[in-house]
């Protein structure tokens, strides 16, 4: 029995190919890494579903200068297989929003009407691409997949800035409530920016390659060197990674090493950490083929982001399926977005101070290896079997199949098979308040 063509789906957004993806990590201050990985994860999703798929999308760079560049031009692509159309803006404070929507305007409706689309996902809280959405919709449904919640204050933000932001938040609510439905990274950003459109809750997509991870990890060190303590996201004191490193310092062991991969603010104090104590090894920025084995070959993988800021609530860390694909035992502070089916699988540190992660992290290297064996498989075979892209964009089409009720905006509630789905459903990526800048 043939599997049933899904919905036709143009998505809009910020997926872009893997080397203009390079030239934009190479000059910008900001890494759009989970934005790319989560939106690529999203188009094989689709694809596993039987949805064809037809990609619109801006370059993810932050605006100038943070990166270098001002005008972005326009393009056509082709990566796995897919088509994509690269769409034209100014990256100055402003005109970017502006030219954005213009581009969208442009190109976009006519790519929806060759490509007889049945839904436009527009990929995060993007008012240009939502409006867009809702004011050329003509019979086409518009799902957003809401990523981050809009308007985050960055520091840095001037006044004019958080004006400009206070005002893209009204223009983002104003257009979810226009829209057929949501998809969203937690329930509580559904509930907070998107009351009453039916909604699918997926947390993220599993696309780790086991075997690459397996091989990759044996090249990186001899099994048994060193036991390392891995992180790997945003350097910064919001994602705590300055209470990891003092956690760190009161563990036993001169077998223990701890590597921390990415960039961010705490880059510099960290080589300094690296300095003064030989068991610290200095930061390291790596491609994602290098990255996931040195994950697989770890000790234990730590998510130490604080619960107690305001964004938290919406947020769950793209890391934690990652972390749980290289089948390494995982310690995570317990973050109000992380669904209770992944409970099993981890380890929370409680409270969420150094003393808290310290104290998971011990616990954790004390077990027998059999038991750390047993735990890294359980996760990577719960990630694998439950988040894996067949999966999760089975969950999609059927969602996006069962919008009840033409797409003009009106307000619905679910059919009883969405409203089925949502309970039972849980989408890598997720892309972090940096990604958030780079947009």
């Amino acid at each position: 029995m043939t599997q049933r063509r899904g919905p036709r789906v143009t998505l809009l957004g910020f997926t872009v190919p893997d080397d203009l993806l390079a030239e934009i990590i190479a000059r910008d201050t900001h890494l759009p890494t989970q934005t790319h990985t989560f939106a690529w994860s999203v188009v094989r999703s689709l694809r596993a579903a039987d949805c064809p798929v037809h990609l619109l999308s801006a370059a993810p760079v932050s605006t100038w200068p943070g990166n270098g560049q001002v005008r972005f031009r326009a393009g056509r692509f082709r990566q796995d297989d897919v088509d994509g159309q690269l769409l034209a803006f100014v990256n100055l404070l402003g005109l970017k929003h502006l030219t954005r929507f213009v581009a969208a305007w442009r190109t976009g409706g006519r790519a929806l009407r060759e490509r007889d689309a049945d839904v436009l996902l527009v990929h995060g809280v993007h008012s240009p691409f939502l409006w867009f959405g809702v004011l050329r919709r003509r019979g086409v449904h518009v799902v957003p997949v809401l990523t981050d919640p809009p308007g985050v204050a960055l520091p840095g933000d001037g006044r004019l800035v958080r004006l400009l932001r206070g005002l893209d938040v009204a223009l983002v609510r104003a257009a979810l409530a226009r829209c057929s439905g949501v998809i969203a990274l937690t329930a509580a950003l559904a509930e907070d920016f998107a009351p009453g459109r039916p909604r699918l809750v997926l947390e993220g997509i599993c696309s780790a390659d086991p075997l690459e991870l397996r091989e990759g990890a044996r090249a990186v060190l001899p099994p048994g060197a060193t036991r390392d303590i891995v992180y790997a996201g945003g350097l910064s004191r919001a994602y705590g990674v300055d209470r990891l490193v003092e956690a760190f310092r009161g563990l036993p062991g001169d077998d223990l090493r701890l590597c921390v991969y990415g960039r961010g603010e705490l880059a510099g104090w960290l080589r300094d950490q690296a300095a003064v104590d030989r068991r610290i090894v200095p930061p390291e920025l790596l491609p994602r083929p290098e990255l996931l084995p040195r994950l697989a070959r770890a000790a234990v993988l730590v998510n130490p982001r604080p619960v107690d800021q305001d964004f938290v609530r919406w947020s769950f860390p793209s890391k934690i399926i990652e972390y749980l694909a290289a089948g390494v035992p995982v310690v995570s502070t317990r973050l109000p977005g992380i669904p209770g089916e992944y409970a099993p699988w981890l380890s929370f540190a409680e409270p969420d101070t150094a003393d808290g992660l310290r104290t998971a992290v011990a616990r954790v290297l004390a077990l027998p290896a059999d038991e750390a064996r047993a735990l890294g498989a359980g996760g990577a075979r719960f990630v694998r079997e439950t988040r894996n892209p067949v999966a999760q964009g089975r969950r999609v089409r059927d969602f996006l199949a069962g919008l009840a009720g033409p797409p003009d905006g009106r307000a619905t509630q679910p059919r009883p098979r969405a409203a089925a789905l949502l309970s039972r459903s849980s989408i890598w990526s997720t892309p972090t308040r940096n990604d958030i800048r780079s947009r």
